[in-house]
């Protein structure tokens, strides 16, 4: 039954919100304390929605019954305690879109590989002519894929621990939750708990006939996963480190990633997860194979981007937390310089100490601040240089390396404080190497 909503914040998943909410008979206002870009401010006025900008300004005569709080927006914000200590019920937009809609829904979350796995799950369904949309944490929020690709018989999701920090009925036909590591702890008190309760509300609402695939060996996964109802039906995939060109299907189906561009034993578990999806759905081997072979990575998650004097540079620009690093290293087959730094998470980096010893014969710190990482990495025997610019970090790496070398920009950290974000720093890496090879 329609009433009055109120939508918190004007980015994607707030403008689409407020738009799916408008094209359903509710009563819309969509406030951001910011300023709303204007092809945002277009979908707003084009369905007539009210909004302000700027300010959050509400009347405590006319409040709404129901809140959707955009995913950046944290409970402690003042405005979110407002609505709490009234009591009117504070959901996330993935929880307000699926209450429009009755579709099989399948849900990936983990805090690292679930943009790949996502985008491997979907292209899988997709080319085995299933007719399934994507969206989420990535491309189109859920509320947009609504709008725009209402007819889907399947929606695939990446869900971030914010996502589903706001979920109440949403229920995940197939869940997935590949691995818990450090990540975000400056939004959940600094507690690892916290965080991985976040990531175990994947399952929240299962019950008979849902699948939830999972790490095996993953500790956090399976203390989040120990209350999860026994009705759904669980496949564990372990992380078999000598599972890499050759990799087992639950079922005992064999295929192969050595006629892929994946690399590094992440990406084989990352493959076997988004194949037992397509199991689930009952696509014959050999065109999950033929879509494995098809599938082409996103950027900034281990791309070539080029060689200059023999040196290889690797976009890793994704990995923003010590474990996407940690597999990132892992999969490096030639001496490294390692471009590493950013704003630091709360990471604690003696997670890439072995790594680091085997791998890496430079670092080049990248930052504003990096003296928590030249601290921790300084009496392991290995050149340490400081920089404050991506340019700077990119002219040390060329000096001291060699031919048969790779340069790996892997951060382990976000990179807000000197660039947009990821993508950005990513970006501005390979255009860098792309230019330097037209000199």
């Amino acid at each position: 039954m329609a009433g009055k909503v109120i939508i918190l914040g004007g980015g994607e998943s707030g403008v689409w919100s407020a738009t799916l909410g408008a094209v359903n008979g509710w009563d819309v206002f969509l406030s951001d304390s910011g300023i709303i870009k204007d092809e945002n401010r277009a979908v707003l006025l084009h369905y007539s929605i009210r909004f302000e900008e700027g300010v959050h300004s509400f009347d405590p005569q006319e409040l709404a019954d129901i809140v959707v709080k955009s995913p950046g927006i944290p409970d402690e914000a003042a405005t979110v305690q407002f609505f709490t200590q009234l009591n009117i019920p504070i959901i996330s937009e993935i929880e307000w879109a699926f209450r429009f809609q009755d579709k099989k829904i399948v849900a990936i979350t983990g805090s690292n590989g679930k943009t790949t796995t996502t985008k491997l799950t979907w292209h899988l369904l997709h080319e085995a002519g299933l007719n399934a949309g994507l969206g989420g944490n990535i491309g189109k929020s859920f509320a947009h894929l609504l709008m725009d690709e209402p007819d889907r018989d399947i929606y695939v999701l990446e869900l971030s621990s914010f996502q589903l920090d706001g979920i109440d009925t949403f229920r995940a036909n197939v869940a997935m939750l590949l691995n818990i590591t450090p990540d975000h702890l400056d939004r959940y008190h600094y507690d690892i708990m916290e965080y991985a309760a976040s990531k175990g509300r994947i399952c929240l609402n299962q019950t008979e006939g849902d699948v939830l695939i999972y790490h095996a060996q993953d500790e956090l996964v399976n203390m989040v996963l120990a209350d999860a109802s026994p009705e759904i039906r669980r496949i564990p995939v372990a992380f078999n480190e000598f599972q890499t060109e050759s990799i087992q299907l639950s079922d005992g189906s064999l295929l192969t990633l050595d006629t892929t561009g994946l690399r590094g034993r992440h990406n084989a578990f990352n493959a076997i997860c988004a194949l037992e999806v397509g199991r689930v759905f009952n696509l014959p081997l050999a065109d999950l194979q033929k879509s494995l072979n098809s599938f082409v990575n996103e950027p900034h998650r281990l791309e070539d981007v080029g060689e200059l004097d023999g040196v290889v540079y690797i976009n890793d620009s994704k990995a923003t937390n010590v474990d996407a690093v940690f597999y990132a290293l892992e999969a490096m087959n030639k001496p490294t310089v390692w471009i590493v730094g950013g704003q630091d998470k709360g990471n604690d980096y003696s997670a890439l100490d072995i790594r680091v010893r085997e791998k890496v014969k430079s670092i080049v710190c990248m930052g504003i601040d990096n003296a928590k990482l030249k601290a921790h990495f300084a009496d392991f025997g290995i050149p340490i240089f400081d920089t404050n610019s991506l340019d700077a970090a990119l002219q040390t790496a060329r000096q001291t390396s060699v031919s048969g070398d790779a340069v790996l920009l892997s951060p382990a950290c976000a990179s807000f404080d000197l660039f947009k974000n990821y993508m950005h720093r990513g970006d501005l890496f390979r255009e860098w190497v792309l230019q330097q090879k037209k000199l």
